[in-house]
């Protein structure tokens, strides 16, 4: 499932996002959301979350 929809995305739902400086390569970074950081219902690059890490990102899958 891909992170364009706010809805799908939950607060300990495990995720691969991509970073700001990894958007070029296309890296991506798993993770457990803490935060989502996004308001709008969906985003054509992906829902902006904050992981457990403290790592910031745009959500490329749901797993």
């Amino acid at each position: 499932m891909d992170g364009t929809k706010r809805n799908d995305i939950k607060v300990g739902s495990r995720v691969l996002v991509v970073q700001k400086q990894d958007q070029r390569s296309g890296k991506l970074t798993e993770g457990i959301v803490s935060r989502i950081l996004t308001n709008s219902p969906n985003h054509h690059h992906g829902i902006k979350v904050m992981l457990e890490s403290g790592i910031v990102g745009r959500v490329k899958e749901i797993k």
